[in-house]
């Protein structure tokens, strides 16, 4: 199979039904997000040296590959149907690991800002396109239904990426940057 198909030339892609659709089209827009969100995550991963994150987020970029499915599907339930399943039970180990890490943190007094190490910050920008993501598969759902769960998960992911980066700040001794608004 050659991995180009030259179908996309004029500015249409297939969605897993075979309906073809422009590349600006809601569902396309929501399950590239998506897959930037996984490539984030990626990047998060490959710098890792703990094995208990890096398990996690493989874990999440299988289920991030799962979302990707569900919404290429363009709410067809026979298609869905046929991939893997997303329940409840995809978000319950995001908040385990929330917990987890959340014990050794020192409790939050203010908003902080993105940056410390390196790894914090591609944790902060993976939390910003997870956000960006709900919000387009958010509007998505107005015109085509979408299962709840995805955006429940990826608002628990979100969640996850701000603790992990927080997490990866105190695991390398480095001094959170709380946001202080100026006086005026």
């Amino acid at each position: 199979m050659k991995i180009y198909t030259k179908s996309g030339d004029s500015g249409e892609t297939s969605l897993f039904g075979g309906e073809r659709v422009k590349k600006y089209h809601m569902s396309i827009q929501a399950y590239g997000t998506v897959d930037e969100l996984n490539s984030w995550c990626g990047l998060v991963k490959d710098h890792l040296s703990n094995s208990t994150q890096i398990n996690q987020l493989l874990s999440i970029q299988d289920t991030l590959f799962v979302i990707g499915s569900h919404l290429a599907s363009n709410g067809d339930e026979k298609l869905i149907s046929k991939l893997p399943s997303l329940t409840e039970t995809a978000i319950s180990p995001l908040e385990n690991a929330i917990d987890e890490m959340d014990k050794e943190l020192p409790k939050m007094k203010n908003f902080i800002l993105p940056g410390g190490h390196f790894l914090s910050s591609y944790c902060h920008l993976s939390r910003c396109v997870c956000r960006r993501a709900e919000r387009l598969i958010i509007e998505l759902n107005e015109s085509i239904p979408v299962n709840p769960i995805i955006v429940k998960y990826l608002n628990r992911l979100s969640d996850y990426l701000f603790v992990l980066s927080r997490h990866i700040l105190l695991q390398n001794n480095t001094k959170e940057q709380p946001w202080i608004p100026a006086k005026k």
